[in-house]
């Protein structure tokens, strides 16, 4: 108490200067809602007029976005060929992007939830062949001394694929449910150049050939630079588990997606992540299956703990009886595991995050 003021006196005082500090809190505040009121999320169409091969830092960004914005637009197939027939890029993957996501920094995720995935043109193309991994060489061999490209026919309207090459003798009435998804998504890596072609995936993403990555998933994706550099194409109009011919159907897609961008303080990730309706599921590479295996059942795990507070000993009764695996990849340079669990299995379990 100062000497010499009335008690009643500093208790006003006191009154006066905290209800200046919640006025000044109260303003902040508006400030920060308006602001965000004057920067709201946007719906942007974008169309691609270039592609890259590599997921690569060294490029400038085509799109700068903030998280919120839904993109739509549109991917090139495999070997570089648009939704009308024509080539636009040298084969390969190439990729539409990259997109600079703004307030996005290395250490942080970006989770892409893929909005809207459509083909586009009524044909396919895939490869007579199967790959090593899948086929004693006995078998594979056979394949090496030609290269033999199939089309298909995509039949939107009734949901199917059929081959439009007759010299199948057996195999006229052959026909699959389309399911269309995206081949690649990643963003720019972290090694020597900040560099990577597009046949390659790891924890940046990249040629992840997963079929979950479709319409309604969400990718989370560790970021490695400011801005992520995201990049996404090689549409598939479906792809057994593996890819054991080497191609799936390849096709062109349009593509609807939005962003968001979960700080390193909150999340924190080594390798992508996928989550639908139905399954969280976490992946893994290496060229040893036994070690994807491991790295994929590690991020499921991480995951499990994360979300649902499980100690390893707890962890070890949900996931022996509920985990199950997809080998999604063996073509490319590493093998690619999926663990996963359905969210069912989780419902009764308290969720913290």
């Amino acid at each position: 108490m100062k000497p010499g003021v009335p008690a009643y006196r500093q208790a006003g005082l006191r009154e006066i200067l905290i209800m200046k500090f919640f006025l000044v809190i109260l303003f902040l505040s508006t400030t920060v809602l308006v602001k965000c009121q004057n920067n709201p999320s946007t719906r942007i169409h974008f169309t691609p007029t270039s592609f890259s091969n590599s997921f690569t830092l060294n490029s400038e960004p085509v799109l700068k976005i903030r998280p919120g914005d839904t993109v739509s637009t549109e991917t090139i197939d495999a070997g570089g060929f648009d939704k009308k027939g024509v080539r636009r890029q040298k084969p390969g993957n190439p990729l539409t992007g990259p997109f600079y996501i703004e307030n996005c920094s290395a250490g942080d995720v970006v989770a892409v939830t893929i909005t809207r995935l459509a083909l586009n043109r009524a044909t396919a193309f895939t490869t007579e062949s199967f790959v090593s991994r899948a086929l004693p060489k006995t078998i594979t061999n056979e394949f090496k001394k030609k290269f033999r490209l199939v089309k298909w026919n995509l039949d939107t309207l009734a949901g199917v694929a059929t081959i439009l090459d007759t010299s199948y003798e057996h195999l006229n009435n052959f026909k699959v449910p389309l399911k269309p998804f995206l081949g690649c998504i990643g963003v720019a890596p972290s090694n020597i150049k900040n560099e990577i072609l597009s046949f390659f995936q790891g924890a940046f993403g990249g040629n992840m050939d997963f079929e979950a990555v479709t319409r309604k998933a969400t990718v989370y994706l560790p970021v490695f630079h400011e801005g992520a550099y995201l990049y996404i194409g090689d549409g598939h109009a479906l792809q057994g588990h593996g890819e054991i011919a080497g191609n799936a159907l390849e096709t062109s897609l349009d593509v609807e997606f939005t962003v968001r961008v979960i700080k390193k303080e909150v999340l924190s990730l080594k390798y992508p992540r996928v989550e639908d309706s139905t399954y969280i599921m976490a992946t893994g590479f290496d060229k040893n299956l036994d070690e994807a295996l491991k790295m994929a059942t590690s991020g499921l795990l991480e995951w499990l703990q994360q979300d649902y507070h499980l100690s390893l000993q707890e962890a070890t009764q949900v996931m022996s009886t509920s985990i199950e695996y997809t080998i999604a990849e063996i073509a490319d340079p590493e093998v690619e595991v999926v663990a996963k669990i359905k969210k069912e299995a989780l419902k009764t379990l308290k969720k913290y995050n």
